[in-house]
């Protein structure tokens, strides 16, 4: 009569990822950012002679680091499969309520608090429409974009608030060991925490799973309706941060602040390989596509390009992140089925 042997060791062992190849690291969309930015780097720097200054690469991130901030809440909220436009007209309102306490004669501490509060008021308004009401998000974002900006209208008119505290300016101004933006350190802190919260925690699991099937997940037992509400008042925060650092750096306020930002911030999440449609992404690929715009930008504001004419590569690029996946997802289908 044979025992039976008993044993903890596990017949299979099923990896939690699926293991890579350097084949599907060159094929990631994060490797062709990474190329596309040694790429530009290599052109600009042939064609201008300034691109690689240590003091002018510096100097270049002023120009994207507010707008930085802005695609890092939009890809949590992109992620989850929904949208915020309204992101550039809260920090509108947000710079309009600094500037109204300057006049009053407030201190940086009271403008930076004013800033963040009013931009987690706008997200969380935008959050409370769409959970309790049920309305899509690109419906709502668009009514609060034209509800904030009008705000922001009414307050000023054609007038411009340029009285703010000495003190205030160095927040957007200010450097790190005298050459690197404070604003900057503020971005790639603020993307690790994003990063690991994203790619290494319950939440981001959560998150991603919403974004795949949210019905699928509130069977599952995940509160969808709070991570939304969660989603929208990080996004509106990180709108108000970008107002008070971006009404630091220009030190004025006009009715026209930040306008069509929510464009190029968009394109940022989607060049990064965010799937507009939710459920993947990374934020390592959207700090990618951050730079890569950046330097694109920066050069050729060297080579003295007409702003429209960025406006219209910006443009193009979106559309391109946008339908690049898409194409690359028949073409593999159509070469599959033969």
């Amino acid at each position: 009569m044979l025992n039976d042997v008993k044993t903890d060791t596990p017949r299979y062992t099923v990896a939690d990822r699926a293991p890579r190849s350097f084949r599907a690291l060159c094929l990631r969309w994060e490797t062709l950012l990474a190329l596309l930015l040694l790429a530009t780097v290599f052109v600009n720097s042939t064609l201008s002679p300034f691109f690689l200054d240590p003091y002018n690469l510096a100097d270049s991130t002023f120009n994207f680091s507010e707008k930085a901030l802005l695609a890092l809440g939009l890809t949590l909220i992109i992620c989850a499969g929904e949208i915020d436009i309204s992101v550039a007209a809260i920090m509108a309102l947000a710079s309009v309520c600094m500037g109204l306490l300057s006049l009053a004669g407030f201190g940086t501490p009271v403008l930076v608090l004013a800033g963040l509060a009013v931009g987690l008021a706008c997200g969380a308004l935008n959050g409370f429409i769409v959970t309790g009401f049920g309305v899509p998000s690109v419906v709502v974002t668009i009514g609060t974009l034209s509800l904030f900006r009008g705000l922001t209208n009414v307050i000023l008119g054609d007038g411009a608030i340029t009285q703010y505290p000495a003190g205030f300016g160095e927040l957007g101004q200010g450097y790190v060991f005298g050459i690197i933006p404070i604003e900057f350190i503020v971005f790639l802190v603020l993307a690790a925490a994003f990063a690991f919260g994203l790619h290494r925690t319950r939440f981001g699991r959560n998150l991603y799973a919403i974004g795949n099937n949210a019905i699928a997940a509130r069977y599952a037992g995940i509160p969808v309706q709070r991570y939304r509400m969660a989603l929208f008042m990080l996004s509106g925060l990180m709108a108000g941060l970008a107002a008070v650092l971006l009404t630091s750096r220009v030190g004025s306020t006009r009715p026209n602040i930040a306008s069509g930002w929510e464009l190029e911030a968009i394109t940022m999440v989607v060049l990064g390989g965010v799937s507009i449609n939710g459920g993947s992404g990374s934020v390592g690929g959207v700090v990618l596509a951050i730079l890569l715009l950046g330097m694109v930008t920066f050069g050729m504001s060297l080579l003295n390009v007409p702003g429209i004419i960025m406006t219209i590569f910006t443009g193009l690029l979106l559309i391109g992140a946008i339908a690049a996946p898409i194409l690359i997802a028949r073409v593999s289908g159509q070469r599959r089925r033969v």
